[in-house]
């Protein structure tokens, strides 16, 4: 059954719903998240659904209200963690004015094509309105999680958004990593991404919090594929066998499970970013998450307690803007295992609920220029100013 959100006229409106087959499922979010004021709506999809048809049934019935949204690994809605089921939300116009467009192939993406998108979404913004800034806009990437193009995008996008700051989530498969697809345009495809300017007069604050801290062990990637993120050899030995005895497990062992127990942290600008393996190969490499060349110096990651952490970051936001009407989430998949894992599920629910977190489980997160894994990413924003 959906999940009711706010639905008052001028409010940011959240749902999860739960149908059997695309056309209910689309008929409850035009419901819920409808309207003549809602400047865009996000929706963040199961791949368990058709998505086709999914796509069909939300452009018939939300007509020329900008949709965009991606598939998922797992959704966040009002109640907390999710799973096969659409969330999403909607900004009212009144408070938010948008600007999208698609990239229809990533792999074509790049410097000079960024920039010319983001001229032309700040030159959008800024016909109706104060020229598109720091203080009163922010982006939003959705992204095909298996182009292995994340950081191209995000280094092209940065480069022309400036001081505009990026929050984004790469499309999930659940955990089959087989298809992944973006919501633009009236249609899902692969290969592709959406990227939204939004301008908003309410206090907003980008967010990004990891509960994995650098620990003393250190290890050389000495063999990799960048392009393809493959890593053949940490300190000249095969990348599997070495990483299996550093983390002190049999290579038999190394599952998904085991990489999110114990991801690797590089240093960039005197900040840690986490760098999660996505599986091991037959030939005994390691696939990771986010791009990984040769001759970096990786650090094994100590975790601390998930939900201690997600709390005590939640509560700075509350302090910064106030209690967030919304947060736009991007939570990794590797940190949803461990929350599963842990048995943690109510706990984080619970606090997502209590700060209005609505996002997916991604196949990686975007912060700013970084592509990153096992963090959260995204944007909360704050109530309305009282005006006189």
């Amino acid at each position: 059954m959906p999940i009711m959100p706010d639905s008052a006229p001028g409010e940011i409106r959240r749902a999860c719903v739960s149908e059997s087959t695309p056309g209910a499922v689309a008929s409850e979010l035009v419901d819920r998240l409808g309207g003549s004021d809602v400047a865009l709506v996000v929706l963040f999809a199961s791949p368990t659904l058709d998505r086709v048809t999914l796509a069909a049934e939300v452009r018939a019935r939300f007509g020329d209200t900008p949709v965009i949204g991606c598939t998922t690994a797992g959704e966040i809605g009002p109640c907390g963690l999710a799973k096969g089921s659409v969330s999403g939300f909607s900004l009212p116009a009144s408070s938010f004015r948008v600007a999208c467009e698609r990239i229809p192939d990533v792999a074509c993406f790049d410097v000079s094509a960024g920039g010319a998108m983001v001229s032309r979404l700040r030159a959008e913004l800024s016909r109706h309105g104060p020229f598109p800034s720091a203080a009163n806009c922010f982006a939003l990437l959705l992204i095909d999680g298996l182009t292995v193009r994340e950081e191209a995008v995000v280094g092209a996008l940065s480069n022309a958004l400036v001081d505009i700051q990026l929050a984004g989530g790469s499309a999930g498969d659940g955990l089959d990593f087989g298809s992944t697809a973006v919501l633009a345009d009236g249609a899902f495809s692969s290969s592709s991404a959406v990227l939204a300017l939004i301008q908003t007069d309410r206090p907003f604050v980008p967010i990004k919090i990891q509960h994995f801290v650098p620990d003393s062990e250190k290890m050389v990637v000495t063999g990799a594929d960048a392009t393809r993120r493959i890593v053949f050899e940490i300190n000249g030995d095969p990348a599997g066998q070495e990483y299996a005895r550093l983390v002190g497990l049999d290579p038999s062992k190394l599952t998904a499970m085991a990489f999110a127990t114990h991801p690797v942290i590089v240093q960039v600008g005197g900040k840690p970013y986490v760098r999660s393996i996505q599986k091991v190969n037959p030939d005994g490499s390691l696939t990771f998450f986010c791009a990984i060349d040769e001759g970096i110096v990786l650090t094994l990651g100590r975790g601390e307690a998930l939900v201690d952490n997600l709390e005590s970051a939640l509560s700075r936001v509350t302090g910064a803007i106030g209690p967030p009407d919304l947060v736009i989430g991007f939570d990794c998949i590797l940190r949803r295992l461990e929350i599963e894992r842990t048995g943690t599920e109510c706990a984080v629910s619970r606090l997502f609920a209590e700060h209005r977190v609505v996002g997916f489980s991604t196949y990686g997160e975007q912060f700013n220029a970084m592509h990153v894994n096992q963090t959260f990413t995204g944007v909360a924003i704050g109530a309305p100013p009282c005006h006189p």
